[in-house]
């Protein structure tokens, strides 16, 4: 928008004072003239150090009538600036700005009313940004459940289905092998190899269905989730596995985060170690949880791990999420120890807490 010459308040207020004070000069000489009957050419012809009277007291009457716009329009721009500023900050989105006090007047009065109007403003930007968090979780949750159900379907449909026709073919292998004494060892041997590949596969199913098992505990404490994930797993892996878990006071975060971990180092031990036993171990020490997976399966050189081993570093990854770290270590044809780290906070331990161990 453009601005007029001479258009500001400033002006206008040296445009106002000036007339008054002219006009109060004319009703001055006007009442002199009239109260002293003074002759017009008498007034007109008085001088002052040879300069005329009246132009005397009409100079004077403008620069007081100036000086005096001057300052007041002065003083009133100065304060409509400010507001003016003001109202361009809050255009462009800085509600958290508050206007300097302008007085008792109107101008005041505007100001305070537009510092509620940014507070209020403010609050409504603050609620948007809630619902907003509060929508994205929302969603970031039904995603999560709707991954979970349909884990939860394929874990069902694969055990139904394909772990049900492995568990065939392995016994109708061992049943032809009963029948094939007299056959020639090639045909034996091919028997078994399929046998073999049946049972190896059973074995990767198994750990399959192991990670398509539900991501949380389903509302169940570590220790409660932990005991019937290996009592379950004990029923159906031809594996020796025991445990020793104990209560650990921690967040719904960290016990998700733990659940995993040993669902994931179960797995490996089921696809990969050959082992006959395993051993999980939960507990607090000096105000660090501990825990450890051990198997006495074929174990690995510890140099030959690869970086990209997803298992591995998923397990580092998760540990690191807590505040945590994982250790593996393993030597060949001995087995396989993986042990976490993490440390507890006195307020995250209960009240009645003691530091106490089970992890010499």
């Amino acid at each position: 928008m453009r601005k007029k010459m001479l258009a500001s308040l400033q002006w206008r207020a040296i445009r106002m004072t000036t007339g008054i004070s002219l006009l109060l000069f004319a009703c001055l000489i006007s009442f002199m003239m009239f109260y002293y009957r003074l002759d017009p050419l008498v007034l007109l012809s008085s001088s002052w150090f040879g300069i005329p009277f009246i132009l005397i007291l009409l100079l004077i009457s403008v620069t007081v009538g100036f000086a005096s716009g001057y300052m007041y329009g002065n003083r009133l721009k100065t304060r409509v600036d400010t507001l003016v500023e003001s109202i361009l900050t809050f255009e462009n989105g800085n509600f958290a700005y508050r206007i300097p006090p302008l007085g008792d007047d109107e101008i005041g009065l505007a100001a305070d009313q537009l510092n509620e109007m940014a507070k209020r403003v403010e609050l409504q930007v603050a609620s948007l940004q809630k619902l907003s968090n509060e929508r994205a979780e929302w969603q970031a949750q039904m995603k999560k459940s709707v991954i979970s159900e349909e884990r939860q379907r394929l874990a069902r449909d694969l055990h139904d289905a394909v772990s049900q026709q492995l568990f065939a073919i392995s016994m109708m292998t061992s049943a032809v092998l009963e029948h094939v004494k007299e056959a020639d060892d090639k045909t034996v041997k091919r028997i078994k190899l399929v046998e073999h590949m049946a049972g190896e596969a059973q074995n990767e199913m198994r750990a399959l269905l192991l990670h398509l098992r539900p991501v949380t505990l389903e509302g169940k404490g570590l220790k409660e989730g932990l005991t019937e994930l290996l009592d379950e797993f004990r029923k159906k892996q031809p594996l020796d596995i025991e445990w020793d878990i104990q209560d650990t006071p921690i967040s719904k975060g960290m016990e998700d985060h733990l659940f995993r971990i040993v669902q994931e180092a179960l797995s490996n031990v089921f696809r990969h170690s050959k082992a006959s036993k395993v051993s999980v171990i939960l507990g607090v020490k000096n105000n660090q949880l501990r825990l450890k997976v051990i198997d006495n399966g074929k174990g690995f050189k510890m140099d030959q791990v690869k970086a990209s081993s997803y298992g591995l570093n998923s397990m580092k990854e998760r540990a690191s999420e807590i505040g945590g770290v994982a250790e593996v270590i393993s030597v060949e044809g001995k087995g396989t120890q993986i042990e976490v780290k993490v440390p507890i906070f006195p307020e995250e331990k209960g009240e009645n807490e003691r530091d106490s161990s089970i992890i010499d």
